[in-house]
């Protein structure tokens, strides 16, 4: 045989078998004996096995052999590999003279069973330490086995390190009849009798085949005969002209078969082992694994978890609080399984909703936590406006125990739940909602509206009891944060009421902080060093200068003129309020000026951020847009010259022109580079050179800074000498000039920096809050003045051993002195939930109640005014003009709405009256296929988006005036949300595109 078809057999085992490898590979230790994987290949690996478990990191390791490159002899090597780190089953699998038969597979299998059903017997019926030796001696358990039950016994107790060593021994050759043995001499023959149901072990090895016979012991005919022809088949497959996916479905349907039969008969000796023993009890069920390639891990809490977590096992609502890093969402799932349990087990209804504000947390919440844990007896889903899963929320809840959604999946099925109660669901079809991040539970946040229906709920619920009727039955409210804050309170009593209003909000019985196990937690989320790097401003800033001398020639031009300072926050307000108010009186010159004015402040605003280049690209970015514009238009009028523009556009875009050259000089000037960017550089360089193995965070505000960060560090061969590997992260959202992440961007680049691929992330607040981001060794918060949830957010990413909390900031920026008000308003916020929980019990109620009955006072009033709003006219009363040339473009009977959220234009007349410029992206809820310019200005007045197939024109409300008829109704004529409008617009019907009659078919 060459050596081709030696390689394609080779890589044929593992395919085939690939299931039963990623179960009995124990990949940490083979890892030490590959010598032909690289070293940065091993090392994620090794990540992934410490982050997500073996069976993800033996799954990994495999992909990676089979798509990866492979030295000569690779494969002996792994068969080597296995055998020397006494992964002796997954050994089997691929040396063709020992592949076990599908009939002794399905009885070792059958072996396996027995372990998983009768797991809850003997993990409490074993003595680990004198188990663990004995199958040391006898050979199914490894030096490293002992190593790592031994410390799962030292820090999770006796049950934990007996589950372990069922989990390992289990990967093990002949591993069973030793260990019916190993127990007879330990005198657990009881629990040996449960295994073997009383029979020798000799005739157990005779019946289960689990005792590998070598080659010369074979002497059944039929046995070597099958055996034989598996291997043959293995071997000779790939040369046939066969479809590869039937080769592999045909052979592991023997084994599925077996295990088929396996399944049904295990069931029924389960069922008969319980009455036998008189114990009908489903205590320890949660232990069982879904699955054969791991024991599902059990849920045991700190101290101060369980402290946290002790009211709401009685069934009260309460609010946890711990700090990030503490293991709330673990806390939230023990409570989940105990709810669930409980209940199933009165008869009760047993359904659990987690909900979340942000897309991730959904997957993650899922992966890591609630489906690992809740698998083996609860059916666990995910549900998001970003997933494939396109059906109602009522079907999810139906078929499900566990749901995790966003939450206005849920508010949007419960409004739905009273148009159409077959479709829509009610909070009384679940018995436990979560909700993480619930200091989000403010006013008009998606959490809020939520809980109000709650709370009107629970009120009905009181009428109703005094009078006799029947009540519905509300769920349990749990809430997760990590920082309630303080929001706007100034004093400790309006902090206070803060506290209050959060514990009204979520209907809490209480808010739950650590106190009895306060030096536990404080061990187990340790406080990062703290220090403060203030760069001073720059002294001489030619290139802010230049830009600050130009606006104040556009300012000329335009004859506007202010007190505030160029660059300022108070600029920003002026000139944005100049912009609407030249836009209503129709001044286009004006206009203009103030919006290329506002961009020279944005750059003025980078320049003093990050560097000079990058504040010089955001302005050379946007006059290549309007050029290209311009260009269109022109080309579109049949002259393709640029020169054919309006006056204002022609003096801004030459005013750049005759200054860019200066502009690129003075941007590279290395002496008057960003004293802020030293800092940063410095703090860097320190970490990742003191410590190899170092990951770290940048915070910043802005998209722009975040991949200009991201530039900088990526172009600059020091950083990368020591090792550092840079990506930025940051907002889903497109509510901003600079593209967005998509989700899938985020949890690529996430995952990267779980693995180590990636080991310093540079991210605006997405990052800050919920997500499970890797411990940090440093984290810095660049030029970016935040308050106190921001900061306890931040800070807590810095969980690693030795790490440090950087502020970066100018002199000006007062960094130093917002970070101790946020420190003033933090001990202000522990202060106010102590007086919260020590408040006395009929005055905090009354608060409680005062603080819901006002909360649903003022939403009522909200909704009638709302509803008043939309009624007040109709689409015809209102018209549509180009806010940067103002000539009419529609009217409001031409606006039809898609999924009550995109206002489109799909009118003929319409068509001819904008171009296109490519411009594409993909977003959460649609895709682009560019923007559409007016024809006769270039202003942008919305994507193109994609709609079944049919490119369909999106208008944004803030770049066209509205005008109204009836004067009746009055508004701003610059809006800035279509929820700004008191007009309800017709939905958007979907037709077929016209052809005309003289198309050929195709």
């Amino acid at each position: 045989m060459t050596e081709d078809s030696n390689e394609e057999v080779n890589l044929y085992m593992i395919r085939v078998f690939r299931t039963r490898l990623i179960r009995t590979i124990q990949v940490i230790p083979v890892l030490d004996h590959l010598t032909f994987l690289d070293i940065e290949i091993k090392s994620r690996v090794k990540t992934v096995a410490e982050n997500q478990g073996n069976p993800e990191a033996a799954r990994l390791l495999l992909d990676l052999i089979e798509n990866g490159r492979r030295a000569l002899g690779w494969f002996e090597e792994f068969v080597r590999a296995l055998k020397e780190t006494e992964c002796t089953q997954a050994a089997l699998y691929l040396v063709p003279e020992e592949l076990p038969t599908p009939s002794l597979e399905a009885k070792n299998d059958e072996c396996e069973q027995l372990i998983q059903i009768l797991c809850p017997e003997l993990v409490r019926g074993m003595l680990p330490d004198e188990t663990c030796l004995k199958c040391h001696q006898k050979e199914i358990c490894s030096d490293e086995d002992m190593d790592v039950i031994k410390a799962i016994r030292t820090q999770r107790g006796d049950i934990a390190a007996s589950r372990e060593l069922l989990n390992r021994i289990t990967k093990k050759k002949n591993w069973f009849s030793i260990f019916v043995e190993v127990l007879r001499e330990l005198d657990c023959n009881e629990l040996a009798n449960n295994l073997t149901g009383g029979e020798s072990i000799e005739s157990i090895v005779e019946s289960s085949g689990t005792v590998h016979r070598s080659p010369e012991d074979k002497d059944s005919k039929e046995s070597k005969v099958e055996e034989e022809n598996l291997v043959l088949d293995a071997v000779t497959i790939n040369h046939e002209n066969q479809d590869e996916g039937s080769q592999n479905s045909e052979l592991e349907t023997s084994y599925a078969e077996s295990s088929s039969e396996l399944d049904s008969s295990a069931m029924e000796l389960s069922v008969d082992r319980s009455f036998e023993n008189g114990d009908t009890t489903t205590e320890s069920d949660d232990d069982m694994p879904s699955d054969r390639s791991s024991l599902v891990p059990e849920i045991t809490l700190r101290g101060y978890q369980m402290e946290v977590a002790k009211p709401a096992l009685e069934g009260k609502n309460i609010i946890i609080c711990l700090p990030t890093g503490s293991g709330k969402t673990r806390v939230a799932v023990y409570i989940t399984q105990q709810h669930l349990e409980k209940r199933s087990n009165q008869g009760l209804l047993a359904k659990v909703i987690v909900l979340v504000n942000k897309v991730p947390l959904v997957e993650q919440h899922f992966q890591k936590e609630f489906e690992p844990h809740l698998k083996n007896r609860y059916r666990v889903i995910k549900i998001s406006g970003d997933s494939s899963l396109k059906i109602s929320l009522k079907h999810v809840v139906n078929e499900n125990d566990v749901i995790i959604c966003t939450a206005k999946i849920l508010e949007n099925s419960l409004i739905q739940a009273k148009e159409d109660k077959e479709e829509g669901v009610k909070l009384s079809d679940f018995s436990l909602i979560i909700i993480d991040e619930c200091h989000h539970t403010q006013k008009g946040d998606v959490y809020n509206n939520i809980m109000i229906r709650y709370i009107k709920q629970k009120k009905r619920n009181i009428m109703k009891k005094k009078t006799g009727l029947p009540q519905v039955e509300l769920p349990q409210i749990l809430g997760l944060t990590a920082s309630p804050g303080v929001g706007a309170a100034n004093n400790n009593k309006k902090a206070e009421e803060h506290i209050l209003r959060i514990c009204a909000n979520l209907d809490a019985h209480n808010i739950m902080t650590v106190q009895e196990h306060a030096t536990q937690l404080q061990n187990q989320v340790k406080e990062p060093c703290k220090r403060i790097e203030i760069a001073e401003d720059k002294k001489k800033n030619p290139f802010g200068d230049r830009l600050k001398a130009i606006m104040e020639e556009i300012q000329s031009y335009g004859t506007l003129s202010t007190t505030s300072a160029f660059g300022t926050q108070s600029y920003e307000q002026w000139i944005v309020q100049k912009e609407r108010t030249a836009a209503k009186e129709e001044n286009r010159k004006e206009h203009v000026c103030a919006e290329h004015l506002r961009k020279y402040n944005d750059a003025l605003g980078i320049n003093d951020t990050i560097r000079m280049t990058d504040a010089l690209n955001h302005l050379k970015k946007f006059y290549a847009e309007e050029k290209k514009k311009k260009l269109i238009l022109s080309e579109e009028n049949g002259n393709g010259l640029i020169e054919n523009i309006d006056e204002t556009d022609k003096f801004l875009i030459d005013l750049f022109d005759k200054h860019k050259k200066e502009l690129k000089t003075l941007a590279g000037r290395q002496d008057y580079e960003n004293e802020k960017l030293i800092s940063l550089r410095k703090s860097i360089m320190e970490e990742f050179t003191r410590n190899s193995k170092a990951r770290g965070i940048i915070f910043t505000k802005t998209r722009q800074s975040a991949v200009s960060l991201y530039e900088w560090i990526k172009g600059n061969e020091k950083f990368e000498e020591v090792g550092i590997r840079p990506q930025y992260l940051i907002g889903a959202g497109h509510n901003s000039d600079f593209k967005p992440m998509t989700q899938n961007e985020q949890k690529k680049v996430i995952h990267k920096f779980s693995t180590g691929e990636v080991n310093l992330l540079i991210a605006t607040s997405v990052a800050e809050e919920g997500l499970d981001i890797k411990e940090c060794n440093i984290v810095i918060q660049y030029g970016l003045v935040t308050n106190e949830i921001s900061m306890l957010q931040a800070r807590g990413r810095a969980r690693a051993d030795d790490s440090s909390y950087v502020l970066v900031g100018s002199s000006s920026s007062l960094v130093a002195e917002h970070d101790s008000v946020n420190q003033i308003r933090e001990r202000m916020m522990h202060k106010a939930i102590k007086k919260v929980q020590d408040m006395d019990r009929s005055l905090y109620l009354d608060k409680i109640q005062e603080f819901q009955s006002q909360n649903i006072v003022e939403k009522s009033v909200k909704n009638i005014k709302a509803t008043r709003k939309k009624c007040q006219g109709n689409p015809s009363m209102v018209t549509f003009q180009c806010k940067g040339c103002f000539k009419p473009v529609c009217c409001g009977s031409d606006i039809r709405v898609i999924e009550n959220m995109h206002h489109v234009n799909t009118e003929e007349n319409f068509k001819a009256l904008f171009s296109k410029i490519e411009k594409g992206g993909n977003f959460a809820e649609y895709q682009t296929n560019g923007d559409i310019i007016c024809k006769d200005c270039g202003k942008t007045w919305g994507p193109m988006m994609v709609y079944k197939g049919l490119d369909v024109p999106c208008l944004r409300i803030t770049n066209f005036l509205v005008k109204v008829k009836d004067q009746k109704l009055s508004l701003d004529k610059n809006l800035n949300r279509w929820s700004d409008l008191p007009i309800a617009f017709p939905a958007f019907k979907y037709a077929e595109p016209e052809f005309s009659s003289d198309e050929d078919d195709d």
